[in-house]
């Protein structure tokens, strides 16, 4: 049950997003799984209620909104520019007692308009941290562009590319590969075991050596697979120099002025991050435009990586006390429109607010 206070802040923010041009939608609490688990693989299970329907299949409890209202707004061919914003309930599993409620309410902004990103961006940070001014918060900003796109110039394999890519929102798997790809870590005992084996005969004669083939991969993809590892395990590893570039430009933190100062010195090393800190230093201009002081924004290049599987550009929290999730998230999320958009795509960015977490801090106690 949702109490009075937290319906009332709730009611808030969704009239402050209606004064800023968003229109309202309403989202099914039921979502189709298949989506998701494409968006986030099986991960998305450990977190989410899952039921199966007789008519419609397998069927999640609505764990957040941005995707059914990406859905909505790319199957509408709505005219853009388009501003949304909604108010529910959605629906988290926890892992142990004590972690931030199973079921509450949500609010959030969308913008979809691809006429000034950095604008657009600048726009969202800049609403939210008005309707949280005076709690006791602390904003950080990130960009996941920024990462992808050193990711992407790397001297190597497309194929390793793809992989780190894949894993760039699993922190652990991400750098376990880079320290591989960059020699900085000895290839695991049972993968260079199999190697050795590959090595020494055809994989059809492997294959038949170890039985029936039990699953859905064919002997043709088993062979595939084989030939990918063996070509794999020949590939020079990634450069120490470029190698330290990408591990610098994970830890990086500091005020988002001097990220910026600091991206711009690192530029000539990685070029292929040219294109995105230029977005990022158009976007701090739009921020000090609406008077975010950006000397003294905490920016990481790393944030949402654990949490904002969808998001490929600009990203942002505000966070409360120690140990407490944040209060608000967000971000830009230009690729997931492409992928659910069949073959169209928009830049969009928006987040959320959890209005039960801003009544608590507000003094008001929910039921």
């Amino acid at each position: 049950m949702t109490s009075p206070a937290i319906r009332a802040e709730a009611e808030r923010l969704f009239a402050a997003f209606a004064a800023a041009g968003a229109q309202p939608v309403e989202t099914d609490i039921l979502q189709p799984a298949g989506t998701l688990l494409d968006l986030y693989g099986e991960d998305i299970r450990a977190r989410a209620y899952v039921t199966a329907d007789p008519l419609d299949g397998e069927m999640m409890m609505r764990p957040d909104f941005t995707v059914p209202v990406v859905q909505a707004h790319m199957a509408s061919k709505a005219e853009e520019p388009a501003r949304y914003s909604y108010m529910g309930e959605v629906f988290r599993k926890q892992d142990h007692l004590g972690a931030r409620a199973r079921e509450y309410l949500q609010v959030g902004f969308e913008i979809f308009d691809g006429s000034n990103p950095a604008q657009a961006d600048a726009e969202v940070f800049a609403l939210f941290s008005g309707l949280l001014a005076g709690l006791p918060l602390r904003p950080v900003t990130g960009d996941i562009g920024i990462l992808m796109a050193a990711v992407r110039g790397l001297d190597t394999t497309d194929r390793r590319k793809a992989a780190l890519l894949r894993h760039i929102w699993r922190p652990k798997r991400f750098r376990a590969l880079l320290d591989r790809y960059a020699g900085r870590a000895p290839v695991p005992v049972a993968r260079a075991q199999l190697l050795e084996k590959l090595a020494q005969g055809a994989p059809d004669a492997l294959i038949a050596q170890a039985g029936p083939v039990i699953g859905l991969r064919s002997e043709d993809d088993i062979a595939a697979r084989a030939a990918a590892l063996l070509e794999d395990a020949a590939v020079k590893p990634i450069a120490a120099p470029e190698a330290a570039l990408l591990y610098d430009l994970l830890g990086l933190q500091a005020p988002a002025k001097a990220a910026l100062d600091h991206l711009r010195g690192i530029t000539p090393l990685l070029p292929a991050i040219a294109p995105a800190v230029d977005r990022f230093a158009a976007r701090l201009e739009a921020l000090a435009a609406r008077g975010i002081a950006v000397e003294t924004l905490p920016f990481e290049a790393s944030l949402g990586r654990t949490s904002m599987e969808y998001y490929d550009g600009f990203t942002f929290v505000f966070l409360g006390p120690q140990g407490q999730p944040s209060v608000a998230s967000g971000g830009r999320y230009d690729a997931l429109t492409a992928r659910l958009g069949a073959g169209r795509s928009i830049p969009a960015v928006g987040g959320i607010i959890r209005p039960h977490m801003v009544a608590d801090l507000r003094g008001a106690t929910p039921c």
